[in-house]
């Protein structure tokens, strides 16, 4: 374990937060919850206007606050430098490639020292190169980012969208960080904005093919995204006519069109089950059609292609998911055929449709790859083929784009040493053409670097895939510290994929890992379904198998890890801190989602009745209860010694609201019996995602990245890569 060395200097006095126990019984079980006052009981105002907070709440924030500036100060010059490193890999002046629609070629670009994205159009047949400052011959600036952010301490696009005849651009903004969202729509010719402002939405639009009717979706009291509406441009917003309303609070409502543009899309969804309606994007005053009603723990997404719907579902037992088809004027689940059967191991990932083609990412033994099916007839499946790779493809991405009747599919291939490359692939040629390569200013040279995968041994003998990148010149005795980064809900999986920031670590002796553990969906469907509600546990017995694996193959020494997680992979964080803390020297938790079981009991909470399914619900049941009460963070903080932990928080986040990492920290720091590091650094005009610029973030991850350095024995400045 670290010593006392690592604690801040004796001026910098921790925060001591009041002990206020709040009682709680439930199932005939009684606990206490001593700092439950931090819970502000005006939230929902708080995530509208921060400075409502109450006076008490915001001082103790504050507080931690200046306790981490005065404890990491040490840091200030190696965070300044590490946060000039992160910029210097980032091409300022960048662009996307732009994606063609008609006449005009749309795309998003950055300028040098900007912040926020530019978005413009360029005429279709531009050159596809881009000028100097990523502009392109003829462009058209269409929203900067940048200018609408002046003054504004938060500022984020949610959505940008031109209407389908190109006169018109529809916008949602947050500027607060508690994603509620205001739409604007400009008139692309004029520049003027029209009085068509939409207040508290969720953030997605989606045009009708008429060019004058938008959907919207807003959200309730409790933050929900429930409600579609229909608005007509020149209407009033307050009378326009509501399409679908949600009825259960456990399912969060989603928008968006087939690739076609034939159909507008309403998703209702929790995390395991779904249910679709489709309106007809020529008709948009027509009424939705259902698909299939919600079966409980079937998901499936739909596309079109002739007159038949595609349809990417679990259903039938598919545990790794199938595409089938269904006529588009009986959708019905009972007239589902299959049209790529289910094959177990090999997840589906996503489908993208065009009007000769179809096009599936999948994943199978941990590896991504991308399919292509031919569509001759409009009614079966042609021939497919895989797209080849020369080396082992660690992260693809399907980049969709705005035309249908293509035979160019785009998509993204990064590694953990390879920066991020954009390919046209001809699906007919089955030829490909490098669009763009990631660029970055102070160089990389992915030779410099070794990237690995080995297997873990789990406690009941699964193997967790651990993918590893590391500096070539760093000794592998088992002296190097280690950054084992895990997420581990949802189904979501972490691609091995290429990050800049990271080799300010690496760059300076770390060996930087990632553990691909239950929870994910990174061995197939499987891989999650063991790693949620009452098999949660699997996800902490993973982390700590990966860290153990990565100890026994010599990449380093139990005491020298540092865990990285965030939101739910911030809980995974609270969780092997409170199982084996002696395998860690440090712990960042990001938004870490800590107060599991007081949450999940909290049926107000913007979240907690849509993610019963993952966790449990401990209000109805008592099986559920004791489940989470077993491995809730904050609830199982005892007496003993925990690494060095720095914990961030956003305050008008919505998803982990701030009191969980502030209710965390402070009974960890009445409780710990180590004289270690302990912070929290609250991001007081920032949500879930901290804050908004691009730049912005840096500073956070320099913070982040000094403090593993700091606890590590490697915070010292250095004048080039490789010699801390």
């Amino acid at each position: 374990m670290p010593s006392d060395r690592f604690a801040p200097s004796p001026s910098a006095e921790p925060p001591v937060a009041p002990r206020r126990p709040k009682r709680i019984e439930l199932h005939g079980i009684l606990r206490e919850d001593p700092y439950a006052w931090l819970r502000d009981d005006n939230w929902r105002e708080v995530m509208r206007d921060p400075a409502v907070l109450d006076p008490e709440i915001r001082a103790y924030l504050e507080a931690e606050n200046a306790y981490t500036k005065a404890a990491m100060a040490p840091t200030d010059a190696l965070q300044k430098q590490l946060f000039a490193e992160m910029k210097g890999r980032i091409k300022e002046d960048d662009s996307s490639v732009p994606s063609p629609d008609g006449a005009y070629a749309y795309y998003q670009r950055f300028e040098t020292g900007g912040q926020h994205p530019v978005f413009c159009r360029c005429p279709a047949g531009a050159p596809a190169s881009a000028a100097h400052g990523g502009k392109r011959e003829g462009e058209e600036v269409l929203l900067d980012g940048n200018r609408e952010a002046e003054g504004e301490p938060y500022f984020r696009v949610a959505s940008c969208e031109h209407s389908p005849d190109h006169r018109l651009l529809a916008y949602a903004v947050d500027r607060n960080g508690s994603e509620r969202y205001r739409i604007t729509v400009k008139d692309l010719a004029s520049g003027e904005l029209l009085p068509d402002a939409i207040e508290e939405a969720q953030g997605s639009l989606v045009w009708a093919n008429d060019g004058q009717t938008l959907f919207y979706v807003t959200l309730d009291a409790e933050h929900r995204p429930s409600k579609v509406y229909r608005h007509r441009l020149g209407g009033d917003p307050a009378a326009d006519e509501l399409v679908y309303e949600e009825p259960d609070p456990g399912f969060f409502v989603g928008l968006h069109k087939t690739e076609s543009d034939r159909f507008v899309v309403i998703s209702a969804h929790d995390h395991t089950t779904s249910e679709v309606r489709v309106i007809d994007a020529a008709r948009p005053e027509s009424a939705p059609l259902l698909i299939a009603p919600r079966e409980r723990d079937i998901e499936y997404e739909v596309s079109d292609h002739g007159e038949r719907f595609l349809i990417l579902t679990n259903a039938g037992g598919a545990i790794d998911f199938k595409i089938a088809e269904a006529p588009l004027d009986a959708p019905g689940r009972e007239n589902w055929r299959d049209l790529v059967p289910h094959r177990e191991g090999r997840l589906i990932l996503s489908l993208l449709v065009f009007k000769d083609y179809m096009v599936r990412l999948e994943r199978e033994n941990g590896l991504p790859r991308i399919i292509v099916t031919a569509l001759p007839s409009g009614a079966t499946t042609g021939g497919e083929h895989a797209i080849a790779f020369d080396e082992e493809a660690y992260a693809l991405g399907l980049v969709p784009g705005y035309l249908y009747d293509t035979a160019t599919l785009r998509f993204a291939y990064s590694s953990l040493t390879t920066p991020q490359q954009v390919f046209d692939y001809d699906m007919a040629a089955r030829a490909r053409e490098l669009l763009k390569e990631q660029e970055v200013p102070s160089g990389h040279d992915p030779a410099d670097y070794e990237a690995r995968r080995i297997l873990a041994r789990g406690h009941d003998g699964e193997e967790v895939p651990v993918s590893i990148v590391y500096r070539k010149t760093t000794p592998l005795d088992g002296s190097a510290p280690l950054l084992l980064y895990g997420y581990g809900s949802y189904g979501m999986s972490t691609p091995a994929g290429f990050s800049t920031n990271r080799f300010s670590l690496i760059d300076r002796g770390f060996v930087y890992a990632i553990a691909h553990i239950r929870g994910g969906t990174d061995k197939g469907y499987g891989w999650y379904l063991h790693g949620k509600r009452e098999k949660k546990v699997n996800t902490f017995h993973d982390f700590i198998a990966a860290a153990e694996g990565l100890i026994d193959a010599g990449f380093t020494t139990a005491g020298q890890i540092v865990g990285h997680g965030g939101s739910a992979g911030g809980m995974l964080m609270g969780a092997v801190a409170n199982m084996r803390p002696d395998l860690f020297r440090g712990i960042v938790a990001e938004v870490p989602f800590v107060d599991v079981l007081n949450t999940m009991c909290d049926k107000d909470l913007p979240l907690t009745p849509p993610e019963w399914p993952e966790w449990g619900n401990p209000l109805e049941s008592a099986e559920a209860y004791e489940s989470i009460a077993a491995y809730s963070p904050y609830d199982n903080v005892e007496a003993k010694d925990y690494p060095a932990i720095l914990a961030t928080a956003g305050l008008t986040d919505p998803r982990v609201t701030y009191w969980e990492p502030a209710k965390w920290v402070a009974r960890l720091r009445a409780a710990k019996t180590d004289g270690n590091l302990l912070l929290l650094n609250t991001i007081m005009t920032g949500g879930h995602g901290g804050s908004s610029g691009r730049f912005d973030k840096l500073h956070e991850v320099a913070l982040s990245y000094a403090f593993a350095l700091l606890v590590c024995g490697k915070a010292k400045t250095q004048d080039g890569a490789g010699s801390a």
